[in-house]
């Protein structure tokens, strides 16, 4: 049986992913993580996600370790924001216990920083933009078809929610990523983030990235390749955050017998090359 401890247990993916978990044989909720002296301390984490009572209450994230090792949970998984993600990451880590994130937003210097701490305590880790499974195929598709289309002009455009606080999204910056690798560019050089004004004739090597946030859009991501006379899209559309949730549980599976001291990614997890 997998112990899982899940912060942001009280919000929507929290909720869902305790849900998604309780659904399981073979893994369990055994702590759920909330913000730093949340009134909803003590409260069933059940009760929070609508199942009924499980027997886990919601501890406030200033006692994390005390949950993390009374619980004596193996993985901590972690949807929040990624200043709060960076510290929950060292805690977790430090307490030995692995951890699958799927927060976005994480700079350079934090996400070397949460490399670091699963390498010095030698715990497992998925850690991705983007857990949904099939946008991780989406990953692989746009590696496998840039090089074939590297003459043709490149543009990512994403959408989500208007309560989403980064942009672009964390998985319309590892589409650029992967591109940018597969054509053997330099991302500080051809990224061009939205255009206003007179910017100039459109160069062959640059990849535009654009940003849309509106209502309750879960989550939609398009790479258009356009040459002259003819363009290919290729496209993902989240309905629901179910399929997120689909991928961590497939993380959390994954976890326990990944290479320690090393962060995984999804392509890892499902397998692709």
């Amino acid at each position: 049986m997998i112990k899982v401890a899940v912060t942001g247990a009280a919000g929507r993916m929290g909720s869902g992913i305790i849900r998604k978990i309780s659904e399981q044989d073979d893994m369990e909720v055994v702590a759920a993580i909330e913000i730093p002296n949340t009134p909803l301390e003590g409260k069933d984490a059940g009760i929070q996600a609508g199942i009924g009572e499980i027997g886990v209450k919601i501890t406030g994230s200033e006692n994390l370790e005390d949950a993390l090792k009374t619980s004596g949970a193996d993985v901590l998984v972690d949807f929040t924001i990624a200043h709060a993600a960076v510290d929950t990451i060292e805690r977790a880590t430090a307490c030995g216990v692995s951890v699958v994130v799927g927060t976005t937003g994480f700079s350079e210097e934090q996400m070397q920083s949460n490399i670091k701490n699963v390498k010095d305590n030698n715990v497992s880790a998925v850690i991705s933009s983007n857990m949904a499974i099939g946008v991780n195929v989406f990953f692989n598709t746009l590696k496998k078809l840039a090089p074939l289309l590297y003459d043709f002009d490149i543009e990512i455009i994403e959408a989500h929610h208007n309560q989403k606080q980064d942009a672009p999204s964390g998985t319309a910056v590892t589409a650029f990523e992967v591109i940018a690798d597969a054509l053997e560019r330099d991302p500080e050089e051809v990224g061009v983030y939205g255009r206003k004004g007179l910017v100039g004739k459109r160069t062959k090597e640059e990849i535009g990235i654009h940003a849309i946030r509106g209502g309750d859009i879960v989550g939609d991501h398009t790479v258009m390749f356009v040459g002259d006379g003819e363009r290919i899209e290729v496209k993902h559309q989240a309905h629901t955050r179910e399929v997120f949730i689909a991928g961590v549980i497939r993380a959390i599976r994954f976890v326990p017998t990944a290479e320690k001291g090393v962060v995984s990614s999804m392509n890892d997890v499902l397998g692709l090359d």
